[in-house]
């Protein structure tokens, strides 16, 4: 029997799970498929962690190096210091015997604690299971479906004042950049005024950056910003992601969090220094912090009084319950949150709830160049049309830990002024950087057999699409440059003829995509790392609602697959609605969706009939998904993902009815038969189950048999399904 892994993760997908995965099981095991699970959630690796659980992450780690290798991964939570300790506090409540996670750590023992911890934080699943680069774009039906049944996207008003705000010339990430391509393989050292800070292994023909961010000119770009901000009459927020970017985003999270409250946190310094304040983790922290402090309402109040100042309007996460921009660092994720600056029409919430136009503070122009054009061009051209607007497909470098996203080993936030070296055992110093005490440095590193795949995926992809497809590579920024020589050589080992391969920098790439996407028309975008989780959340949410329902396709270098699905930066609001009212609103679609192109992998790869015709069945039903609008509803007590779950399955049974394979027909036809003659007593089951609080014993690591329980309320449809 053939086997795809399924990954329990998070959340508001993992709710799901519970519901979805009999369904799936009992489909696919009738063509000789199972389904089966591995915990790569925040809590199961945290317990892995200290040998309380089966170090599951690793062992799909090995997977995906397997010519076999097939796993569909759903979104997990890329973990904050906040959320971390959250499911520490819930796991020991659970009895679980672990330490807590010490933030300032006072001893070696505790050293130790931390840095076990910290394998836990942020990006920790996805640098390891990416053995591929990345293939996203919106499968056809939903994109018509979307063209069709169009989400409202607010338009721009007239003399519109929103704008995108990033730093230029030296002192970003950008400015200071240093690329070189190692033509041997050799030990390299990264040193801060000779005392080594890290060694690593470096390989043949493999790209090495190096780059800080100066904290003086962060600090100087944030305090223009707010001030332009009150000139402009603006809201202003910032964009980062502390998830991802674990180590250098938080340090730009909580620079950003003292400049904005600069006079509450000078006036406070000694009671923060104190209680171990640390900004980087925001106000949600902080009152944690001072709780019980006799200068507990006295702080809280000078905060207050700072964001009812109005000087400037500070963007809120929740307006009702007074959360600002600053309340966490994982709050507000750049990717999620453009997207709806730009849905709404550069707008914002500002404390009274109103939709407020906005600077955008990104402070990277690395990747603040393409949010600026995006808001740029709806400035001046107004809004899209979500019923003719065309498409952007992605090609993206992401295998090995390409680029930035696998910096966090090689990332230090400096102690001392000086210079920082990079220094191979071979080459002898590669690159120096001049830097000041507090500045971010990084190395980022990416191999060489990553971007081979990634030009062949391009080539392969172009030809299919018969449409443009635009490196985005800025020949002004160091890094690109290098990729650029090796794209220019590896292009010349295949077939071009007729194809229309460009190079552009960021701005331009962007205008022209643009462009295209308003004349209706499909564009292929070939990006780095960074740039590809940015443009397939900005894309797919302005042009189908959301990015969960794109396909991501990562075809694993060693053969394989790896199916990812949608994004769960909703998550958290879907869980808090479904713990009050037992109603989930998670769409599911991302996860079938991937599961068709697993399936599909399997029927082509062992050249088998049943698996193609029950691939071919699924995608009946996730036409008639689309077609008949079965996406759960909103609203408690309307069909939720429950019942999302159930109509794909009676679709699916009644295509495979009608199927090529008559062995699959009749097994189905009597199951289709009976989900379509009790379909009203199912949806009543269901919606019965809603309306009131749901206890499914806990967040991070629920109870099985409660969550189950609660995301399989209707017998009538488990005895169905359970019979197959």
């Amino acid at each position: 029997m053939s086997k795809i892994i399924w990954s329990v993760i998070d959340e508001a997908p993992a709710l799901a799970t519970y519901s979805l995965l009999p369904i799936v099981n009992a489909f696919t095991q009738a063509a000789g498929v199972e389904v089966v699970t591995s915990d790569i959630s925040l809590s199961g690796r945290v317990l892995a962690t200290w040998d309380l659980a089966k170090d599951e992450l690793s062992e799909l780690g090995k997977v995906v190096l397997q010519e076999d290798g097939n796993i569909i991964k759903l979104p997990n939570i890329s973990a904050s210091v906040g959320q971390l300790k959250d499911c520490i506090a819930e796991l020991q409540g659970q009895g679980f015997d672990i330490p807590n996670y010490p933030e300032n750590p006072a001893n070696a023992e505790e050293e130790a604690i931390q840095a076990k911890y910290s394998t836990c934080l942020g990006s920790a699943v996805n640098p390891v299971l990416r053995e591929g680069n990345s293939d996203r774009r919106a499968a056809k039906a939903v994109k018509k479906f979307a063209q069709k049944n169009p989400h409202k996207l607010r338009a721009f008003p007239e003399n519109p004042k929103s704008y995108v705000a990033h730093m230029e010339g030296n002192g970003d990430f950008y400015g200071n950049e240093k690329s070189v391509t190692v033509e041997k393989a050799q030990k390299v050292t990264i040193a801060l005024n000779g005392k080594e800070l890290k060694t690593i292994d470096a390989i043949d023909g493999e790209i090495l950056d190096g780059t800080y961010m100066s904290i003086a000119a962060l600090n100087t770009f944030y305090v223009k910003t707010i001030e332009d901000a009150k000139k402009n009459d603006v809201l202003w927020s910032l964009h980062l992601k502390a998830t991802m970017m674990k180590i250098s985003d938080p340090i730009m999270f909580g620079h950003g969090f003292t400049i904005f409250f600069k006079d509450v946190f000078a006036k406070y310094a000694d009671v923060f220094a104190e209680l171990n304040v640390a900004p980087n983790q925001g106000m949600s922290d902080l009152e944690k912090k001072i709780a019980g402090h006799a200068k507990e309402a006295e702080i809280k109040a000078a905060f207050l009084a700072v964001v009812e100042s109005d000087s400037p309007k500070i963007a809120m996460v929740d307006s009702d319950k007074g959360t600002t921009n600053f309340n966490a660092s994982n709050d507000v994720i750049i990717d999620a949150s453009m997207p709806v600056v730009v849905r709404e029409g550069g707008k914002q919430w500002d404390r009274t709830g109103a939709a407020v136009e906005c600077v955008a503070v990104i402070p990277d122009s690395t990747y603040g160049m393409f949010h600026e054009e995006m808001v740029a061009d709806c400035v001046k051209n107004g809004q899209y049309d979500v019923t003719t607007m065309g498409t952007m497909q992605n090609i993206g470098l992401m295998a090995q830990k390409a680029e930035e996203y696998g910096s966090h080993p090689t990332t230090f936030e400096l102690t001392e002024a000086g210079t920082v070296t990079v220094t191979g055992s071979i080459d002898g110093e590669m690159m120096s950087f001049e830097c000041e005490a507090g500045d971010i440095w990084r190395m980022s590193r990416t191999k060489d057999i990553p971007i081979k795949d990634w030009v062949r995926l391009t080539v392969e992809r172009t030809r299919i699409e018969n449409v443009p497809a635009i490196f985005w590579l800025d020949e002004k920024r160091a890094h690109d440059a290098e990729v650029k020589k090796k794209v220019d050589a590896y292009l010349k080992d295949h077939d071009t003829s007729g194809l229309d391969i460009q190079f552009m920098n960021v701005t331009d790439a962007t205008r022209f995509t643009n462009a295209r996407v308003r004349e209706g028309k499909t564009t292929i975008a070939v990006t780095g790392n960074v740039l590809r989780d940015h443009l397939t959340d900005m894309y797919p949410i302005l042009e189908l609602g959301t990015s969960a329902k794109m396909l991501s396709i990562v075809p694993l270098l060693a053969g394989g697959g790896l199916y990812e699905t949608g994004a769960g930066g909703s998550a958290p609001k879907h869980v808090e609605q479904f713990l009050k009212e037992g109603h989930l609103r998670w769409d599911s679609l991302g996860e079938i969706l991937a599961l068709a192109e697993s399936l599909r992998f399997l029927g082509n790869k062992y050249s088998d009939s049943k698996l193609t015709a029950l691939t071919a069945a699924l995608d009946v039903a996730n036409d008639a998904y689309l077609d008949n609008n079965k996406e759960p509803s909103r609203k408690c007590c309307e069909p939720d993902n429950k019942a999302s779950h159930f109509f794909v399955a009676q679709y699916w049974a009644k295509a495979l009815s009608e199927g090529a394979d008559a062995e699959l027909a009749a097994k189905f036809a009597p199951i289709a038969k009976e989900l379509t003659e009790k379909e009203d007593t199912i949806i009543a089951e269901l919606i019965a189950s809603e309306g009131s609080p749901k206890d499914i014993g806990g967040y991070f690591r629920p109870d099985t048999a409660k969550a189950t329980a609660a995301m399989r309320p209707s017998a009538t449809l488990n005895a169905i399904i359970d019979n197959i």
